[in-house]
């Protein structure tokens, strides 16, 4: 299975774009979110990627980061989520704003994305809430972005076999500051004092809702007070 390709991008189309790896044309779906972050025609470029193999072909869908790709593979998971809706969820709310709203139980805001009826809104909330605090915390990991310039050169352009799933190493690897990393160590301060996974992420997802700009200790404090028993 290929798991990450890198080389250079020869076109982009309206949901997929093609990347030439040492003379070979991959071609990869992506989100419109995603198609527009990318770099102009004939630069380098790197994605991660999921392989869905069916009878009538094989198709590759690419991913900036290994969170968001993640995301794609949970969702898949769920009843009447295929990969077009996958897509369209993330290219709409991007991975933070996804799994905030699967934290937080806020279907409604799925529902907005192209395709999502409320009912599978709510199948998502619901079958994947409790999974949401792994995804989420692995935005703390280091190497979870596809490209660095480096990386990019023409004489390293790549296609790589796919790792194991990525979620269960978000426990043993540490990225650089930022607000990603800030929600995985609330998190997993919480955890460590007792509060369950559940009850851990809505909070820490609420707390980054209205303090976007906070760090880890800011967020903690917050999460404990949403946490905090009602009088």
């Amino acid at each position: 299975m290929i798991g990450r390709v890198a080389g250079r991008l020869l076109y982009r189309a309206q949901d997929h774009v093609l990347i030439d790896v040492r003379g070979v044309g991959y071609l990869v779906h992506v989100s419109e979110r995603v198609l527009a972050g990318l770099p102009r025609n004939g630069e380098a470029v790197a994605l991660f990627t999921e392989m869905q193999v069916r009878e009538d072909g094989w198709t590759l869908f690419g991913f900036p980061t290994l969170v968001e790709k993640e995301w794609h593979r949970l969702l898949l998971t769920v009843q009447g989520v295929g990969a077009k809706v996958s897509l369209a969820l993330l290219g709409a709310l991007g991975p933070d704003s996804l799994g905030r709203a699967i934290a937080l139980g806020d279907w409604a805001t799925l529902a907005r994305a192209k395709g999502v009826g409320p009912k599978t809104a709510q199948r998502i909330v619901n079958e994947l809430r409790d999974k949401a605090p792994a995804v989420m915390a692995m935005a703390g990991l280091v190497g979870t972005t596809a490209a660095t310039t480096h990386e990019l050169d023409a004489e390293e352009a790549e296609v790589v076999e796919a790792p194991e799933p990525v979620a269960a190493a978000a426990s043993r690897r540490r990225a650089p500051d930022g607000a990603g990393m800030a929600q995985a160590e609330a998190l997993s301060a919480l955890g460590n004092l007792g509060y369950g996974p559940g009850e851990a992420v809505q909070a820490v997802a609420q707390a980054a809702e209205s303090l976007p700009q906070a760090g880890t200790p800011e967020l903690i404090r917050a999460a404990l007070r949403l946490l905090a028993p009602k009088e």
